[in-house]
């Protein structure tokens, strides 16, 4: 149970024993109907009545904490329960709010007490069958449409192979470009295996150094940094391997000396 804090016990108290001191005197002055000034609007006309019926239930000896004369209620007298008690005079209650309104004090609890936090219930997790099968229909959708793209657009194949004639240049498939690019840069050891297999391992890896859940760009700047670098990094390796390398694999610039590239 939250404690009352001490300024809400201390008006409380003030409030009982004020209203306690017109008790000694006769029931008949208790009865007597306090009018409220004429120009006084503060206080609806049926809260005096009820006041006032209140005020002479407990001059009659009823029970402290509530007593009912004529539909009329007193005011609760339980310290905690009521921070504003009506005063003898049927005047502004002590206590009272703006304008005169009484103010009550049901119960003091801390904001988190009455929070209620739930877990927001998913309908499916990306895992099986989920996650397998929205994989499947994508990959049936990729296989339909590289049949029917094959119907109608050829192949861009070349005539036979001539062993007697290596044509100049000699480009492997785009997505080997990259490849070749860095043999014209580094030692074959280096360039075919060390590199490649330290960028592989390395986005293997990314997972388990970035172990943050969400699924928000702007909370994954790390595995996002890493992934762009790696996609630029082959990206512009593959185009000057496709567009600025021309006869012996020599750099050239394409609007001077030609395009060197075929698919």
């Amino acid at each position: 149970m939250t404690e009352i804090p001490e300024h809400l016990l201390k008006r409380a108290q003030a409030a009982r024993e004020k209203s306690a001191e017109p008790a000694a005197e006769p029931a008949g002055a208790a009865a007597e109907p306090a009018a409220a000034p004429a120009g006084d609007s503060r206080i609806p006309e049926a809260l005096l009545k009820r006041s006032q019926a209140a005020k002479a239930s407990k001059a009659g000896g009823d029970a402290p904490e509530a007593a009912t004369t004529g539909g009329g209620v007193a005011v609760a007298e339980k310290v905690g329960a009521v921070v504003a008690a009506a005063p003898a005079g049927g005047g502004v209650p002590v206590g009272g709010g703006p304008g005169g309104h009484t103010q009550r004090l049901l119960t003091v609890v801390k904001s988190g007490s009455i929070q209620d936090v739930k877990a927001t219930p998913v309908d499916k997790v990306h895992t099986w069958p989920h996650l397998l099968a929205a994989e499947f229909v994508a990959a049936l959708a990729c296989t339909a449409f590289t049949f029917f793209f094959s119907i109608f657009v050829n192949a861009p194949l070349l005539q036979l192979a001539n062993t007697n004639a290596t044509p100049n240049p000699s480009k492997a498939p785009w997505y080997f470009l990259g490849l070749q690019e860095l043999l014209t840069m580094f030692h074959p050891m280096v360039a075919g295996v060390t590199l490649p297999g330290v960028g592989i391992i390395f986005l293997m890896l990314t997972p388990f150094l970035d172990r943050n859940p969400s699924i928000k760009p702007e909370d994954r700047k790390f595995v996002i940094s890493i992934m762009t670098v790696h996609l630029m990094f082959w990206a512009t390796l593959v185009m000057i391997g496709s567009f600025f390398r021309g006869p012996g694999f020599n750099f050239v610039l394409p609007w001077v000396d030609g395009l060197f590239f075929e698919l």
